[in-house]
């Protein structure tokens, strides 16, 4: 509108009469711009609907995609939160810590911060609906790097995730032959007419030997990369192209993908149950398993572990569950979901425990079988060549069908009568407890342990296809959510970009970098990823997350706004959580995580293949250095931004609105402007009363959470001022909370 029109100059006018908007915004008492409804998304005027909570206006609804059902969100959600750590960390965990008695730390710990903290990443997502980047910007701009951090660390962790999908992808194919290719070690031929058994896996297993020659062909050293492992490569390729073709269309892609890919594992994981069951041994390991050792609940150690899986196990701080509850209506009940999410991610973890514990208690019965024969047939060796006295058996052990109870017996017989010269005879003492005891986790639970049990499993080949296509399912649920993270802030910043040829870029610039990990050292970098990629920078970020929302833009405030959103307030309970519990427990996390990394050597399990075993090496200088890069340039971005906005080197990013939303706000204030400017020109000094109420409603106090205390606000947004006028222009920073 020009600036010499009639309603901008407003003319002086004797009568009380308000005759321009810059009239009503004078004669408009002061308010938090934040807390009216026109920034709760109402259109100017109106009022909330009684007992519905807010309704998004209209114009702020087009123009964004959203979920075709509640299901397929929290099918979603569901597939992104429960991924390969609840099959290969969570059981590690449970039997490291204390079995049984891990679960409750872990339960209390998930109450405390997992539940609050998912229940906030939720709302913020589906309350501004952008994406990571865009949500912080609007929260606080100058903590605008939060949103940044979170898409490289997606873009970390991404780039070695998808290189588990892809050994799994390997395994699947290899899985359609019998025998399974890593049931029995493979014969050597030396001169064309002596054959012998491959040394290398003679001194291991067949699966182990499968796994670091015949899949990774590994090095012995980070330092020597042996060139690209071709098939490897393939398979990268090919995770990549099936990770594509699910995100390529954005949540219309996705969405359909989830049905399958976040309930097929549920079902292989319930026939392994039932199947491992009914095989020998396995209710001796899931009695090892929840055998609760209740001295380790008072260790430090275990609490940190339980906090850092419950905070992974999430997905917290990734930007895809924010990414994906922002696909959802204003109006939906995002603290159900938080809840039904976290029970079903724990649930899983218990379910998935079961089964793992299942398999391995049958092969642990499996292995300890075979100790028992191998050591009974060294006895007879040495009672045959007089070593050992006949007199020392017991009578009414029969070597032919010798059990480890017989055996155990023998064994101590044994071991007090020739205390001397017991160590020379070289007998193992074959105890189940001990093989249970041997804590695998990661790829050494997937691909050896679990692997080797299941070549004992009657039609093999068949248990070994649906457990790497369920491995291949729950890691596409997870690269789904990050690629998802990646992609819609980068959606939200730059609206004209086609989002299916950002997809196949993104997809073909992560495959080139991917290759770092298929070289024959690229298992070693992969472990280097997943220590020092995610771990610290994520804690970080959440709790920067909980900060800016709970201190920064004001728990009360934040309340006010979800009972408006929700039509209900949410328990105080989250309002302390938010406030102080979970700061505090994420900070305890960071400090814990950073004496770990400074008192344990920073290096890597490496493959050695003359001892044809695993032996921890420290990391070389550059090798070190690369490691502490990853955090640098995880957290780089937060204190970047903070400064460039601080000193106003940066735009801050928070007037980028929607142009949903804002055509509505330049719709609702035009319209007004108008109004006022043809009440204007007609009115004839003697006024008629406004049939329309003022379209700047006056502030609804909050009350906390004892319902005591009014809330007020005294500092302008993001700026630490006082505020002092109602009017802000459509243009000025906004949270949109």
């Amino acid at each position: 509108m020009p600036k010499n029109s009639k309603v901008t100059l407003g003319l002086p006018h004797s009568d009380p009469v308000t005759e321009s908007v810059a009239d009503l915004l004078t004669l408009a008492e002061p308010l938090d711009y934040k807390s009216s409804r026109m920034s709760m998304g109402l259109s100017p005027g109106a009022q909330p609907a009684m007992g519905k909570g807010l309704l998004p206006s209209p114009g702020d609804e087009e123009g964004r995609p959203a979920w075709n059902s509640k299901l397929q969100y929290i099918l979603a959600q569901v597939g992104f939160s429960v991924g390969l750590g609840n099959v290969w960390r969570f059981p590690y965990l449970c039997q490291k810590n204390g079995g049984g008695a891990y679960l409750v730390p872990y339960f209390i710990l998930l109450i405390l911060i997992g539940i609050p903290l998912f229940f906030l990443e939720l709302a913020v997502g589906q309350r501004i609906r952008r994406g990571s980047i865009g949500v912080w910007n609007y929260v606080y701009p100058q903590l605008g790097g939060i949103g940044v951090s979170s898409l490289m660390v997606c873009g970390f962790v991404g780039l070695y995730y998808n290189v588990i999908i892809g050994w799994s992808i390997f395994y699947f194919f290899q899985s359609f032959q019998y025998p399974l290719p890593w049931a029995e070690c493979p014969i050597r031929v030396i001169n064309g007419s002596q054959a012998i058994i491959e040394p290398e896996c003679e001194k291991s297993s067949a699966t182990t030997y499968f796994w670091y020659r015949q899949t990774l062909n590994i090095t012995s050293t980070i330092e020597d990369s042996g060139g690209l492992n071709w098939r490897m490569t393939l398979s990268l390729f090919a995770a990549w192209l099936i990770v594509c073709l699910a995100v390529i269309k954005g949540i219309q892609s996705s969405g359909k993908v989830m049905y399958f890919s976040s309930l097929f594992p549920y079902v292989v994981l319930i026939c392994f149950l039932v199947r491992g069951l009914m095989l020998k041994g396995s209710v001796d390991g899931i009695a090892h398993m929840f055998t609760p050792k209740l001295e380790k609940m008072l260790e430090p150690q275990v609490w940190r572990e339980a906090a850092t899986q419950v905070f992974f196990a999430l997905g917290l701080g990734f930007g895809g569950v924010i990414a994906f509850s922002s696909y959802n209506k204003r109006d939906n009940n995002c603290h159900f979901d938080a809840a039904l999410v976290s029970i079903i991610n724990f649930i899983t973890s218990i379910l998935a425990t079961l089964v793992v514990f299942a398999v391995l208690g049958f092969k642990a019965n499996i292995m300890n079988e075979k100790c028992v024969v191998e050591n009974a047939e060294k006895i007879l060796g040495y009672l045959n060549t007089g070593v050992l006295s006949h007199d020392l058996i017991p009578p009414h052990v029969n070597f032919s069908h010798l059990s480890a109870v017989d055996y155990q017996e023998m064994y101590g017989v044994i071991k007090t009568v020739k205390e001397d010269s017991f160590d020379q005879l070289g007998l193992d003492p074959c105890v189940l407890e001990d093989e249970l005891n041997k804590a695998v986790q990661g790829t050494g639970l997937a691909f050896i342990a679990f692997t080797e049990a299941m070549t004992h499993f009657p039609a093999s080949p068949f248990w070994s296809v649906m457990f790497f296509f369920m491995l291949i399912n729950l890691g596409l649920g997870s690269m789904i959510g990050t690629m998802t993270g990646i992609t819609t802030p980068v959606l939200d910043a730059f609206p004209k970009i086609r989002k299916e040829f950002l997809c196949v870029g993104c997809c073909i610039v992560a495959f080139f970098c991917g290759l770092l990990f298929v070289q024959r050292s690229g298992n070693y970098f992969v472990t280097m990823f997943d220590d020092y990629s995610a771990g610290l920078p994520l804690t970080v970020v959440v709790i920067l997350e909980n900060i800016s929302v709970a201190w920064i833009y004001g728990t009360k405030r934040f309340m006010q706004d979800l009972e408006d959103m929700l039509g209900f307030r949410p328990y105080s309970f989250y309002f302390y959580m938010w406030k102080y519990v979970s700061p505090a427990c994420l900070t305890v996390l960071i400090v814990a995580t950073v004496i770990e990394m400074a008192v344990s050597p920073a290096g890597y399990n490496a493959w050695v293949e003359e001892l044809a075993s695993e032996k921890f090496l420290s990391y070389p200088p550059w090798a070190l250095g690369v490691a502490y890069s990853l955090i640098i340039a995880a957290m780089l971005p937060l204190p970047c931004v903070f400064i460039a906005r601080h000193f106003n080197l940066l735009s801050d990013g928070s007037n980028k609105l929607s142009v949903s939303y804002r055509k509505g706000m330049t719709k609702d204030l035009s319209g007004l402007e108008e109004e006022n400017e043809s009440r204007f020109i007609l009115s004839k000094g003697t006024p008629s009363p406004s049939p329309n109420p003022s379209p700047m409603p006056s502030h609804r106090p909050y009350l906390g959470p004892g319902g005591a205390q009014e809330m007020t606000n005294t500092a302008g947004y993001g700026t630490g001022t006082p505020t002092k006028t109602g009017y802000q222009n459509i243009n000025s920073p906004e949270s949109e909370l």
